[in-house]
């Protein structure tokens, strides 16, 4: 996809089916590269397809991808009740030249082009006495950044979370990664400096295990 400066396109977030398992796979290889942490990344599309969509959406773990088109997206077949497409109107000040753009293009239609998704699921809070959603992944595609279409992808989860009564949304940050830190605080989020993430995987989790 290729804009020129003040083109008004459309930008959609819809819930991601098997079908879109290809992109998802592209955006998190992406999303690795750009945290440094490729060699970590062992996600196949086999392994995507047999454990993203074992459940329901937002029982489980659900993704949303974000779309953008010249044209307004049509009324798509509805995949669970509880979801409405968001489509909003974007102004592209800074020119678009996406050089993958062939490689993105939707699995609903060749003027769709695939530019940023959301990964996340279900957890809970027992200050809160109420289920949350914690994002797992949330990434844009570097054509696409600094234009506003994070912001589309977070408001989509939070506007979920709100209507399901749910107590909060968490996601974690790099803490090199300023611009987003400063984006998510800009934004209302507090940034706990507090707290420190704890994970046990691979062969230490094998070895805790047993």
């Amino acid at each position: 996809m290729t804009t020129e400066a003040g083109n008004e396109s459309f930008a959609c977030v819809r819930l991601a089916t098997k079908e879109d398992v290809p992109h998802i796979l592209k955006l998190i290889q992406q999303l690795a590269e750009f945290e440094r942490l490729i060699d970590q990344c062992k996600a196949t599309e086999e392994a995507l397809s047999s454990t993203l969509f074992s459940a329901p959406p937002f029982q489980g773990p659900t993704a949303f991808l974000l779309e953008v088109s010249h044209k307004n997206f049509p009324t798509p077949k509805t995949l669970d009740e509880s979801f409405e497409q968001t489509v909003k109107n974007v102004n592209f000040e800074i020119p678009v030249n996406d050089p993958e753009r062939v490689s993105f293009v939707s699995a609903l239609g060749n003027d769709r082009t695939v530019v940023g998704f959301v990964l996340f699921f279900r957890n809970y809070s027992t200050f809160l006495a109420k289920p949350g959603f914690y994002i797992e992944d949330l990434f844009v595609r570097e054509p696409y950044r600094r234009r506003g279409l994070g912001s589309i992808l977070l408001k989509a989860v939070a506007g979920q979370a709100a209507k399901m009564g749910f107590g909060r949304v968490e996601w974690c940050v790099l803490d090199w990664n300023v611009n987003a830190v400063k984006f998510y605080e800009d934004m209302g989020a507090q940034v706990l400096q507090d707290w420190r993430i704890c994970r046990l995987t691979g062969e230490a989790l094998d070895a805790f295990a047993t």
